[in-house]
C-alpha cells in the first residue's frame, strides 16, 4: 500500500474517506509513540557555512514538516534520491522499482543545530528506524530509513550513531536504516513542498505527522521553532 491512491485525481470526500480507510489498516506504532534516546557520542564539528543533510525516513510530508519546525534549518526540500534523472518523479517511484526513497534535502547552520542533533530528532520522533521499507500504512522501497552522506565525516557520525542506538538497545528491534553516500538529490513536484503546512487537515497529515511536530516539541524543545522555515518562502526570498 502507499499513499499515491490520496493524490490530487481524487475529490476532496473521496480523498478523505480513502485516507481515512488505509489508517485503519496501520501497523501498531502509530506517529505519536516518539522513542526518547540518548545524544550522539559522536558528532560532526561545527563549521562555518551552510551545511546539507539528506535523509529518507518514509513519507516526506512528514519528515519535511517536522525539520521546518527545526530551529537552525535553514530550509527544508522534499525530494527523491537513490535513483537517476530519469525516474525522479511521484508517478514513477511509487513503482518501488527506481531505486528512488521519498527523502528530504536539509539546509542548516551547523553553529545553531549539529548533524547528530538532526540524526536524534531523525531516530526519535520522524519515523521509526526498525521498519525495513516501510513506514506506518507506507509499505515500499521508496519509503524505506536511509540517510545519504555527502562526506566522511557525515558517514563515520552516522554509522558510529546507529551502532551506539543498538548497543544501547533503546528500540525493541535492531535499526535497519541504510547510510550510503549521495550520488544527486532531484527536488518532488511543488505540490509536495510544504504540503504539512498547507493540509493541516487532511486526515493523513493528522494521524501520522502532526503528532511528530508535537514531539518535537516536547521532547526536543529547545530545538523546536513554530513558525515553520517554508519553501514557498525560501524561493520568494532569493
Amino acid at each position: 500500500m502507499s499513499r499515491s491512491f490520496t493524490r490530487l485525481s481524487l475529490g476532496a470526500a473521496a480523498l478523505s474517506a480513502l485516507a481515512i480507510s488505509a489508517l485503519a489498516l496501520a501497523p501498531a506504532r502509530a506517529a505519536e509513540d516518539a522513542v526518547i534516546i540518548p545524544a550522539p557520542a559522536v558528532d560532526a564539528k561545527a563549521t562555518d557555512g551552510v551545511q546539507t543533510a539528506i535523509l529518507a525516513g518514509g513519507c516526506f510530508w512528514g519528515v519535511q514538516g517536522v525539520f521546518q519546525h527545526t530551529a537552525g534549518v535553514l530550509n527544508a526540500v522534499s525530494g527523491y534520491a537513490g535513483g537517476s534523472k530519469a525516474t525522479a518523479n511521484y508517478t514513477m517511484i511509487t513503482t518501488g522499482a527506481t531505486g528512488h526513497a521519498e527523502t528530504v534535502e536539509i539546509k542548516y547552520d551547523p553553529k545553531k543545530i549539529s548533524y547528530g542533533k538532526l540524526l536524534q530528532i531523525f531516530f526519535s520522533v520522524v519515523h521509526d528506524p526498525t521498519q525495513l521499507n516501510r513506514q506506518g500504512p507506507d509499505v515500499g522501497t521508496h519509503y524505506r530509513s536511509e540517510i545519504f552522506t555527502n562526506s566522511d565525516e557525515q558517514k563515520k557520525v552516522a554509522e558510529a550513531y546507529i551502532a551506539q542506538l543498538n548497543a544501547a538497545k533503546v528500540y525493541r528491534k535492531p535499526i535497519v536504516t541504510k547510510v550510503g553516500p549521495l550520488e544527486a538529490f532531484y527536488p518532488a513536484e511543488a505540490y509536495h513542498q510544504d504540503y504539512l503546512t498547507l493540509h493541516p487537515n487532511q486526515p493523513y497529515i493528522r494521524m501520522h505527522d502532526l503528532p511528530k511536530v508535537e514531539n518535537l516539541k516536547k521532547i526536543f524543545a529547545e530545538h523546536y521553532t513554530a513558525k515553520p522555515t517554508l519553501v514557498s518562502q525560501a524561493k520568494a526570498t532569493n
